[in-house]
């Protein structure tokens, strides 16, 4: 056997290892993919005991209004159906009155529909969302957005912690589409009616710095970690705004 021969021969033997390495590793991959799905955290594992949580909403430390959910559970079907409703008035004068409704539905821990009507002030707001028949996509019908949607995206209602694991968000009042960017600040000893509770405190903001303040997100958001609930939502817009726990059971 010539030297050339030799070294194609030592070439392809190498080749042969390398392919086997990557087929050894690849099978590892999927063993591992497979496991971590094992332990993917579930929506309705961890709130399979939660029937309803009960928000107030404040401005300027006064309570002008609720935001509640109410929580129900049959067979594979996982359905929250929410209604927020508060007015801001100075002097008698009506500067801002929110009434809305919504309702999604999850089968398998996956969104399947939502639907949302709100009355702002004299303007009609909606959304009707659906998972499309692949399942690889939504369907949006907004009054802001009309269209498709990744699955990446979470709902932004205060009820579900994975809005705070996602980098998009579907208005629920709009149907828009609002990338974001989620920073943990640490923890912190939140007040609860007397009672000291350890809660994550995060910031959620708009990934895009331009767009105009009444569009920008800038929350920030304190959730218990072992029960996955959100005690607090805060923000700036026309004074100072939080969506304050007031009861969860």
């Amino acid at each position: 056997m010539c030297i050339r021969d030799r070294q194609i021969n030592n070439n392809l033997i190498l080749v042969i290892k390398k392919i086997c390495k990557l087929r050894f590793m690849k099978k590892i991959f999927i063993i591992l993919i497979f496991t971590v799905s094992l332990f993917e955290p579930s929506l309705c594992k961890d709130l399979k005991n939660l029937k309803s949580i009960e928000m107030d909403v404040l401005r300027n430390g006064e309570i002008i209004g609720f935001s509640n959910y109410k929580f129900e559970k049959k067979n594979n079907f996982f359905k929250v159906k929410n209604i927020t409703s508060f007015n801001v008035e100075i002097l008698g004068v009506n500067l801002l009155s929110i009434n809305s409704s919504g309702t999604e539905v999850y089968k398998n821990n996956k969104l399947i529909s939502f639907n949302s009507k709100t009355f702002q002030n004299k303007k009609i707001k909606y959304v009707n969302l659906k998972l499309s028949n692949d399942e690889k996509q939504y369907s949006i019908d907004g009054s802001s957005y009309k269209g498709n949607a990744s699955l990446k995206n979470v709902v932004g209602n205060w009820w579900n912690y994975e809005i705070l694991k996602t980098d998009s968000q579907i208005s629920p009042l709009s149907g828009s589409i609002k990338k974001q960017k989620v920073k943990y600040l640490g923890d912190e000893v939140f007040d609860f009616f007397g009672k000291n509770i350890k809660t994550q405190k995060f910031s959620l903001k708009s990934k895009d710095e331009k767009i105009s303040d009444d569009k920008k997100l800038n929350f920030t958001v304190w959730i218990e970690p072992n029960s996955k609930v959100i005690f607090k939502v805060a923000y700036e817009r026309m004074g100072n705004w939080e969506y304050k726990l007031k009861n969860y059971n």
